[in-house]
């Protein structure tokens, strides 16, 4: 397993647990983290022994964004356009292709790229005090990252424009209410309850949970026909794997079936 810098990484019971580890900055996404994270996320995929991930971020916070001390110097435009598509994007396209469920754990605030990054992940728990920020207009910049793409889609344009427009942040319990979180909990609880959803992902037939989770993507840009055709084919692959024999079989047996994830 690679050491890091700016993430920690562990695995427990088939859970990678992968965390945002820049507490003084409020885990802020700079070059360093952005490759750490891809490469973490990457990590996480190709291991087999690995069937659901929790993200999350140390100290106070889950992530304030990319990183502002970058503007100091003035870089480029290009540099800033190079950053969100080259550091930034993969991130972000690596969890949303993810063929394993990926959980946020959302301790604190997540602005702006690091809404984005909540927003990436399949299923969001929120600590009752954290929020989403969409802080890009507050210093005159545009959503990145896929923070648009996310947003609109899960809440619909015109909350969605709201939001970012407004620069406001979007509370827990409010998250909770237009579908932005799945769980809002004690913040001391957090991460109890975290990784229990996780474990409990963990043990559910992976690569079905994985193509399922791929099929609603592909529902949200495409026509039923599609979809269906796309389904099929899922299904196929489904049908040839071990844990449909072993689901089949539980339930002839009337017993809990016991996924390997195969």
């Amino acid at each position: 397993m690679p050491a890091y810098e700016t993430v920690l990484y562990d695995v427990q019971d088939n859970v990678a647990r992968i965390t945002l580890n820049r507490p003084d900055r409020r885990n802020a996404m700079n070059p360093e983290l952005n490759h750490e994270m891809f490469a973490a996320l990457q990590w996480a995929q190709e291991d087999p022994q690995v069937r659901a991930l929790l993200i999350t971020g140390a100290g106070k916070g889950f992530c304030s964004g990319a990183d502002l001390t970058i503007f100091q110097e003035r870089p480029s435009a290009d540099l800033v356009y190079d950053n969100v598509v080259n550091g930034l994007g993969p991130v972000m396209t690596t969890i949303v292709n993810m063929p394993k469920p990926v959980i946020a754990a959302v301790n604190g605030v997540a602005a702006g790229a690091g809404a984005a990054l909540a927003l990436a992940c399949d299923l969001r728990v929120m600590a009752h005090d954290a929020s989403l920020l969409m802080a890009f207009t507050n210093i005159g910049l545009v959503p990145d990252a896929g923070t648009s793409w996310f947003l609109a889609r899960q809440i619909g344009f015109s909350r969605a424009f709201e939001f970012t427009a407004a620069g406001d942040s979007i509370p827990a319990g409010q998250c909770l209410e237009l579908g932005l979180a799945n769980k809002v909990v004690p913040a001391a609880d957090l991460m109890d309850i975290s990784l229990a959803l996780a474990f409990k992902m963990a043990g559910r037939p992976t690569l079905a949970v994985g193509m399922a989770k791929q099929a609603l993507r592909f529902a949200q840009m495409n026509d039923l026909q599609s979809t269906i055709e796309t389904e099929a084919h899922m299904q196929q692959k489904a049908y040839q794997s071990a844990d449909f024999v072993e689901g089949v079989t539980a339930f002839m047996q009337k017993r809990r079936p016991e996924f390997k994830g195969q």
